[in-house]
Protein backbone atom coordinates (compact mmCIF):
# COMPACT_ATOMS: atom_id res chain seq x y z
CA UNK A 1 0.00 0.00 0.00
CA UNK A 2 1.05 3.61 -0.64
CA UNK A 3 2.74 4.91 2.51
CA UNK A 4 1.40 8.49 2.39
CA UNK A 5 4.75 10.22 2.00
CA UNK A 6 3.54 11.96 -1.15
CA UNK A 7 6.73 11.40 -3.14
CA UNK A 8 6.65 10.74 -6.85
CA UNK A 9 8.79 7.63 -6.41
CA UNK A 10 6.31 6.02 -4.00
CA UNK A 11 3.31 6.81 -6.19
CA UNK A 12 5.00 5.53 -9.35
CA UNK A 13 6.10 2.37 -7.52
CA UNK A 14 2.44 1.66 -6.74
CA UNK A 15 1.39 2.27 -10.38
CA UNK A 16 4.14 -0.05 -11.65
CA UNK A 17 3.46 -2.77 -9.07
CA UNK A 18 -0.24 -2.83 -9.95
CA UNK A 19 0.41 -2.70 -13.71
CA UNK A 20 -1.24 0.71 -14.12
CA UNK A 21 1.62 2.29 -16.10
CA UNK A 22 0.88 0.97 -19.59
CA UNK A 23 3.11 1.08 -22.67
CA UNK A 24 1.92 1.04 -26.26
CA UNK A 25 0.05 3.46 -28.57
CA UNK A 26 -2.77 5.31 -26.85
CA UNK A 27 -5.27 8.04 -27.71
CA UNK A 28 -5.65 10.11 -24.56
CA UNK A 29 -8.82 11.88 -23.43
CA UNK A 30 -7.23 15.11 -24.68
CA UNK A 31 -7.06 13.63 -28.21
CA UNK A 32 -3.27 13.48 -28.11
CA UNK A 33 -1.46 10.21 -28.80
CA UNK A 34 1.17 8.77 -26.45
CA UNK A 35 3.46 5.82 -25.88
CA UNK A 36 2.31 5.58 -22.26
CA UNK A 37 -0.94 5.61 -20.31
CA UNK A 38 -1.60 5.92 -16.58
CA UNK A 39 -4.58 3.65 -15.80
CA UNK A 40 -5.32 5.01 -12.33
CA UNK A 41 -8.56 3.01 -12.09
CA UNK A 42 -6.39 -0.08 -11.57
CA UNK A 43 -4.79 1.58 -8.54
CA UNK A 44 -8.01 3.12 -7.21
CA UNK A 45 -9.90 -0.20 -7.34
CA UNK A 46 -8.17 -1.03 -4.05
CA UNK A 47 -9.92 1.05 -1.36
CA UNK A 48 -6.76 1.09 0.78
CA UNK A 49 -4.68 2.55 -2.06
CA UNK A 50 -7.41 5.07 -2.91
CA UNK A 51 -7.73 6.15 0.72
CA UNK A 52 -3.96 6.54 1.14
CA UNK A 53 -3.56 8.57 -2.07
CA UNK A 54 -6.55 10.73 -1.15
CA UNK A 55 -5.14 11.33 2.33
CA UNK A 56 -1.76 12.32 0.85
CA UNK A 57 -3.42 14.87 -1.46
CA UNK A 58 -5.64 16.15 1.38
CA UNK A 59 -2.57 16.71 3.54
CA UNK A 60 -0.95 18.80 0.80
CA UNK A 61 -4.02 20.99 0.12
CA UNK A 62 -5.44 21.29 3.65
CA UNK A 63 -4.26 24.90 3.98
CA UNK A 64 -6.42 25.97 0.99
CA UNK A 65 -9.53 25.72 3.17
CA UNK A 66 -11.70 23.85 0.66
CA UNK A 67 -15.31 23.30 1.73
CA UNK A 68 -16.13 20.88 -1.08
CA UNK A 69 -14.25 18.72 -3.61
CA UNK A 70 -15.49 18.73 -7.22
CA UNK A 71 -14.21 16.17 -9.72
CA UNK A 72 -14.88 15.44 -13.38
CA UNK A 73 -16.55 12.10 -14.06
CA UNK A 74 -15.45 9.45 -14.52
CA UNK A 75 -11.76 9.36 -13.70
CA UNK A 76 -11.85 11.88 -10.86
CA UNK A 77 -14.76 10.46 -8.86
CA UNK A 78 -12.94 7.92 -6.68
CA UNK A 79 -9.89 10.05 -5.88
CA UNK A 80 -12.08 13.13 -5.38
CA UNK A 81 -14.17 11.22 -2.86
CA UNK A 82 -11.05 10.10 -0.99
CA UNK A 83 -9.56 13.60 -0.92
CA UNK A 84 -12.89 14.90 0.41
CA UNK A 85 -12.82 12.19 3.08
CA UNK A 86 -9.32 13.31 4.07
CA UNK A 87 -10.46 16.93 4.28
CA UNK A 88 -13.76 16.13 5.99
CA UNK A 89 -15.83 17.85 3.27
CA UNK A 90 -18.45 16.94 0.64
CA UNK A 91 -17.47 15.21 -2.62
CA UNK A 92 -19.33 16.17 -5.81
CA UNK A 93 -18.71 15.31 -9.44
CA UNK A 94 -19.54 16.95 -12.74
CA UNK A 95 -20.57 14.76 -15.64
CA UNK A 96 -20.99 15.23 -19.36
CA UNK A 97 -24.36 16.10 -20.82
CA UNK A 98 -24.28 16.63 -24.59
CA UNK A 99 -20.48 16.80 -24.38
CA UNK A 100 -20.36 19.50 -21.69
CA UNK A 101 -19.54 19.03 -18.00
CA UNK A 102 -22.37 19.99 -15.66
CA UNK A 103 -23.66 19.35 -12.17
CA UNK A 104 -26.52 16.83 -12.00
CA UNK A 105 -28.10 14.45 -9.48
CA UNK A 106 -29.12 17.29 -7.19
CA UNK A 107 -25.52 18.45 -6.64
CA UNK A 108 -25.24 22.17 -5.92
CA UNK A 109 -22.57 24.69 -5.05
CA UNK A 110 -23.26 27.82 -3.05
CA UNK A 111 -21.97 31.24 -4.15
CA UNK A 112 -18.61 31.80 -2.49
CA UNK A 113 -18.22 28.16 -1.45
CA UNK A 114 -14.53 27.18 -1.53
CA UNK A 115 -13.97 24.39 -4.06
CA UNK A 116 -11.00 22.11 -4.69
CA UNK A 117 -11.03 20.41 -8.11
CA UNK A 118 -9.53 16.90 -8.02
CA UNK A 119 -8.58 14.63 -10.94
CA UNK A 120 -6.75 11.35 -11.25
CA UNK A 121 -4.36 12.27 -14.09
CA UNK A 122 -3.76 15.68 -15.71
CA UNK A 123 -2.32 15.71 -19.23
CA UNK A 124 -3.34 19.00 -20.85
CA UNK A 125 -5.46 20.21 -17.93
CA UNK A 126 -8.54 20.47 -20.14
CA UNK A 127 -10.92 18.50 -17.90
CA UNK A 128 -9.61 20.28 -14.80
CA UNK A 129 -10.10 23.71 -16.39
CA UNK A 130 -13.59 22.71 -17.56
CA UNK A 131 -14.46 21.53 -14.03
CA UNK A 132 -13.15 24.82 -12.60
CA UNK A 133 -15.49 26.66 -14.97
CA UNK A 134 -18.45 24.55 -13.78
CA UNK A 135 -17.71 25.65 -10.20
CA UNK A 136 -17.26 29.29 -11.17
CA UNK A 137 -20.49 29.27 -13.16
CA UNK A 138 -22.25 28.43 -9.88
CA UNK A 139 -20.52 31.34 -8.11
CA UNK A 140 -18.10 29.13 -6.18
CA UNK A 141 -14.54 30.17 -5.33
CA UNK A 142 -12.06 27.63 -6.73
CA UNK A 143 -9.17 27.61 -4.24
CA UNK A 144 -7.05 24.99 -5.98
CA UNK A 145 -6.72 21.86 -8.06
CA UNK A 146 -4.97 18.56 -7.44
CA UNK A 147 -4.29 15.21 -9.05
CA UNK A 148 -2.47 11.98 -8.38
CA UNK A 149 -0.41 12.28 -11.57
CA UNK A 150 0.73 15.33 -13.55
CA UNK A 151 1.87 14.21 -16.99
CA UNK A 152 1.59 17.71 -18.49
CA UNK A 153 5.27 18.57 -18.26
CA UNK A 154 4.22 21.71 -16.38
CA UNK A 155 2.00 22.81 -19.28
CA UNK A 156 -1.45 22.31 -17.78
CA UNK A 157 -2.24 26.07 -17.69
CA UNK A 158 -4.44 25.78 -14.61
CA UNK A 159 -5.08 29.26 -13.15
CA UNK A 160 -5.38 28.20 -9.49
CA UNK A 161 -2.79 26.64 -7.16
CA UNK A 162 -2.15 23.09 -8.42
CA UNK A 163 -0.44 20.12 -6.80
CA UNK A 164 0.13 16.54 -7.84
CA UNK A 165 1.63 13.60 -5.99
CA UNK A 166 3.77 12.55 -8.96
CA UNK A 167 5.01 13.98 -12.22
CA UNK A 168 5.47 11.67 -15.19
CA UNK A 169 7.08 12.59 -18.48
CA UNK A 170 5.56 10.51 -21.26
CA UNK A 171 5.74 11.83 -24.83
CA UNK A 172 2.54 13.04 -26.48
CA UNK A 173 1.87 13.73 -30.14
CA UNK A 174 -0.77 15.44 -32.21
CA UNK A 175 -2.56 12.65 -34.13
CA UNK A 176 -1.41 14.01 -37.51
CA UNK A 177 2.23 14.02 -36.34
CA UNK A 178 2.27 10.77 -34.38
CA UNK A 179 5.24 8.51 -35.27
CA UNK A 180 3.33 5.47 -33.98
CA UNK A 181 0.49 6.17 -36.42
CA UNK A 182 3.04 6.71 -39.20
CA UNK A 183 4.51 3.29 -38.38
CA UNK A 184 1.04 1.72 -38.68
CA UNK A 185 0.76 0.78 -34.99
CA UNK A 186 -2.91 0.51 -33.98
CA UNK A 187 -4.11 3.10 -31.46
CA UNK A 188 -5.95 2.11 -28.27
CA UNK A 189 -8.38 4.38 -26.36
CA UNK A 190 -8.28 3.12 -22.76
CA UNK A 191 -9.79 6.16 -20.99
CA UNK A 192 -13.30 6.95 -19.83
CA UNK A 193 -14.34 9.08 -22.82
CA UNK A 194 -14.75 7.66 -26.30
Amino acid sequence: MYDGTGTSDHVLTVFRRIGALLEGHFRLTSGLHSTGYMQSALVLQDPREAEALGAAIAQRVFNLGAQVVLSPALGGIVIGHEVARGLGVRALFAERVDGKLTLRRGFALEPGEKVLVVEDVVTTGGSTRETIEVARAHGADVVGAASIIDRSGGNQAIDVPYISLAEVSLPTYQPDACPLCAAGQPVVKPGSRA
